[in-house]
This record gives C-alpha cells, structure tokens and sequence, in this order.
C-alpha cells in the first residue's frame, strides 16, 4: 500500500512509518521543514515537504495521487497558539481531507484527540485545540465521498508499547503508549470495516488486533 501522511514527523507518524516500511508499505510523510527529511528517511519513509497552512487543495492532491489511504496526523504541537490551532488542526485537516477527495483517496484516517469538541468551552488554547479538533472531526464525518475513521486516544506516553488497548467509541480517560496508538492505526488501515467509527483509545488488556476487528463487527 502507499500511505500519505500529513504532520508527518511527528512521534505518531514517525512510529507508523517504520511499521509501513517494516512490512514493505510505501509510506510518503508530509512535512513542513525540510530538515526534518532525513529523519523521515531513516524510518523508511519519503518525505515531501509541504506546508499545510499554505498549500492549495491541488498541490497537496498531487501528493496524495495514487495513494490507498490517507493519514492526518499533523498538529500545531504544544507551544503553538490559537490561532495554529485554528489553522493546523482545524485548517489543514479540512484541507487535506478535500485533497483526499480531489485525488479520490476514499480511506482517510485522523489522529484526533479524546474531548475534541467542535462546542468546547474554555479561553484557554487547550480549549481552542479541542475545539478546533472537533470542528475538524466534525467536517470529516460529514463527507459521504471518505471512508473515514477517527481515532482520539487518551494521554499519550512515551512508555514502550505493550500491544493491549482498550478501544471503543467511549472508554473513559488514560493514557496509551505513543507506540501503540501507531499500531492501532497500522490494524485500522488494514480494517475498512472500520470506516464511519469514531473511536477513543487507552491502554487496556485487550491485543490491539484483537480490539480493531472487534470494533469492526469480525
């Protein structure tokens, strides 16, 4: 498979494209900074530098040509404002997501974030990302032409993954390694039963290829 994914070296992405490159998948990582490439390509994957905050919806389609699935993994990242939280998290996953459709990429995956809310109350730029979050969600689910599916896991950590979730469409907060929330997205892309399921993921007891096909109905 050739996978596109947008925020692409991020600790998510980054973990999800050496998994796509272990098993011989092509993984293509969208990236703002070009000094990030090398990085990229030490985990297997071929960067494209692109910004998502200025790119128009054909420039990113032509990257997504030709692709089996799409992947939004970008965020503004912790120290970033409101306003990049508006024109990232928001922005730039409607944007991607018209490119998916441009390019006629049907499966299309978002990393979202549990709480995400387009109604979300708050003054504080958390509350401003989850908002934004939830406004991004929001628009995808109402797209008909994406075979969609939104992942919000719980607190992530960078504990070592141990490859037991819990993963539902509610399951309560906690945390979930960063490492398995890339294998969770690894099982939901080889899963397109998954599509139309909004799903929130923590740690738990159950083998994370064991809770995607239960989540899909197998």
């Amino acid at each position: 498979m050739r996978i596109v994914i947008a925020g692409g070296h991020g600790q998510i992405a980054l973990r999800l494209e050496r998994l796509l490159a272990a098993r011989g998948d092509e993984a293509v990582g969208v990236i703002r900074n070009p000094a990030q490439a090398e990085d990229l390509r030490a985990a297997g994957a071929e960067p494209v530098v692109l910004d998502l905050e200025s790119a128009s919806v054909e420039e990113v389609a032509r990257v997504l040509d030709g692709a089996d699935a799409a992947v939004f993994a970008a965020g503004a990242g912790p120290d970033s404002g409101a306003d990049r939280k508006e024109t990232v998290d928001r922005g730039a996953a409607v944007l991607f997501a018209d490119a998916a459709e441009r390019a006629g990429v049907r499966r299309y995956i978002v990393v979202s974030s549990m709480g995400a809310d387009p109604g979300h109350r708050g003054d504080e730029v958390f509350d401003a990302y989850l908002r934004a979050k939830g406004a991004a969600d929001a628009d995808v689910r109402s797209r008909t032409a994406l075979d969609w599916t939104i992942l919000r896991p719980g607190m992530l950590t960078n504990d070592a993954g141990k490859g037991m979730v819990l993963l539902a469409a509610s399951t309560g907060r906690g945390p979930v390694p960063r490492d398995d929330v890339a294998v969770a997205l690894l099982e939901l892309l080889d899963t397109p039963a998954t599509a139309g399921l909004t799903l929130e993921l923590i740690g738990g007891n159950v083998p994370v290829s064991v809770a995607v096909k239960g989540v899909a109905g197998n």
